[in-house]
């Protein structure tokens, strides 16, 4: 046979093996499965909501970026870091390119598409798989954290695409960019399926999620439908939501209430406590491999490194200090003393300040170490000066963050009926705030307050409760403080970012990427 021969002979029969090796290629593999083969059993329901909060872990969301984002954004933060990006975005002059912009994306919408294949599968299950409850359980769950992503999508990005279903064909993977009124739409009616398809807590459920912590409650979608329905400005809506939580007979009532120390709401020692709504949980132990992105595996970790990424610089703080508070932050708590007379105690709850005056003459358990007593660094979600996020690896913070804490939910209603002209009636939950860290009774301090007077201070009740929470840019947008002439002087007098400021340029711009590689999504402002 000759070469050229042998060689037709050999093609021919790779096709021909080819051919009819077609159906035994097409086999299952368990160890990757498919949405076909995948979505059959009660236990793969479960575990395909716990993929959607394994992506709350990651890079883009509450791992680091998408946190640090919105700090460095608002004027409680100010980034100082050699990374340029986290300067940028303060100064509102971030790129489209910025790998940290395209993080917070990325991985929110990989929040959105875990969620929206429990969505799409998990009602396709037989219900007799399950154990009472437990189906409904999970879609809720998956209403709840998809609300969530478009939530912070929404407030970060102002114009986005909306996905609600499972992008099976190629047809499907240019979406066109939603009206912010669609995404909001969306965001309440899945945050009322969730309300409704929710337990009050897990004890006493039936199911493999039975008496489980951390996982999306009817409080947290009840809490963050309510939130959503205040930034849409449907005060009205927004006040019968929250009396739910405040009002004796609400089915909420009773369930959360404030801390008696500030500080727990940002330790491992407290977390989800009574005033935690909802919180990601995240973990120092684990495998080898880092939750920066992807699918996890069964060396995942689920660390946080936004302690690592705050902490005061040096060996002894074991931190980067990417971000560093500002100093009209630092005044406003010092601004007002307790009935007492100390500082605000959530000042050095938040802060870490050299303060003889409140005997505290240390911090983190460490005689201050600065020649200048004027330096200041993040104090909240660090590990108070024991580095333990650094002395094993950058990979180790696993304090919980708190997306939603009951404050919030007193200062929302203070808010709501200030904002209906019911300006007398918010006194009170206001002060339930003020009173946990001692401050003096307010309508003794300013009484009879009209509605502009109390919007003011409502602002600055958030300010020193929610400070390096991530809240501070959100309130200011919503607010409309940009756009009044007044405000935004006194935001560039307080953070020097704000000089830079322009129109549009407030939110986040859609990563250069997803603009290139999708011709149907449309730029936003700050592009």
């Amino acid at each position: 046979m000759s070469k050229k021969m042998k060689n037709l002979y050999l093609i021919i029969c790779s096709l021909l093996v080819l051919t009819a090796c077609d159906k035994k290629l097409d086999l299952y593999n368990p160890n990757y499965p498919t949405s076909e083969t995948f979505w059959k059993t009660a236990a793969q329901a479960d575990a395909g909501i716990v993929s959607v909060y394994n992506a709350l872990a990651l890079e883009g969301t509450y791992t680091r970026s998408f946190p640090g984002l919105q700090d460095s954004r608002g004027d409680d933060v100010q980034g100082n870091s050699p990374w340029s990006d986290l300067e940028l975005v303060g100064r509102f002059t971030i790129p489209s390119n910025s790998a940290p912009v395209e993080w917070i994306w990325r991985d929110h919408f990989l929040l959105v598409n875990r969620a929206n294949q429990v969505l799409k599968f998990v009602p396709t299950i037989a219900d007799d798989l399950f154990q009472a409850g437990h189906k409904n359980r999970i879609l809720g769950q998956a209403y709840f954290l998809r609300a969530l992503a478009y939530f912070n999508l929404i407030n970060a990005f102002q114009k986005v695409p909306l996905i609600t279903e499972p992008q099976s064909t190629a047809d499907k993977y240019y979406p066109t960019t939603a009206t912010p009124e669609a995404v909001w739409t969306q965001i309440i009616d899945d945050l009322k399926q969730a309300e409704n398809l929710l337990p009050i807590s897990y004890a006493g459920v039936v199911g493999p999620d039975a008496n489980q912590r951390g996982r999306a409650t009817k409080g947290a979608a009840a809490g963050l439908l309510a939130k959503a329905y205040l930034y849409t400005k449907k005060y009205a809506e927004a006040a019968t939501q929250l009396e739910k939580f405040v009002k004796p007979g609400g089915v909420l009532n009773g369930v959360y209430s404030l801390m008696p120390n500030y500080r727990s709401n940002f330790n491992t020692v407290n977390e989800n406590n009574e005033e935690s709504l909802f919180e990601v949980q995240f973990s120092a132990d684990g495998g080898t491999d880092g939750n920066w992105t992807g699918e996890p595996n069964a060396n995942w970790r689920q660390f946080c490194a936004v302690a690592v990424t705050y902490a005061p610089p040096g060996e002894t703080w074991g931190g980067y200090s990417d971000y560093e508070p500002t100093r009209s932050l630092y005044n406003t708590y010092k601004g007002e003393t307790t009935v007492s007379g100390k500082s605000d105690p959530r000042l050095m709850a938040s802060i870490c300040s050299y303060e003889p005056a409140d005997n505290a003459t240390t911090v983190y358990g460490l005689a201050w170490p600065y020649s200048s007593a004027n330096l200041i660094y993040v104090r909240k979600y660090t590990y108070d000066g024991l580095g333990i996020h650094q002395k094993e690896s950058f990979e180790a913070g696993g304090i919980n963050y708190r997306v939603l804490r009951y404050a919030d939910i007193l200062l929302m209603y203070a808010e709501a009926l200030n904002e209906q002209n019911r300006t007398s009636e918010a006194y009170p939950f206001i002060q339930q705030v003020r009173t946990r860290v001692g401050l003096k009774d307010l309508a003794t301090t300013k009484p009879g307050m009209i509605q502009a007077a109390m919007r003011d201070q409502i602002a600055k009740e958030r300010l020193l409760e929610f400070s390096i929470e991530g809240q501070r840019i959100n309130d200011i947008i919503r607010w409309g403080w940009l756009y009044d002439a007044t405000k935004l002087a006194q935001l560039k007098q307080n953070d020097s970012d704000f000089n830079s400021w322009m129109p549009g340029k407030e939110y986040l711009p859609i990563p250069f990427s997803e603009l290139n590689n999708n011709k149907n999504l449309s730029p936003n402002s700050a592009n």
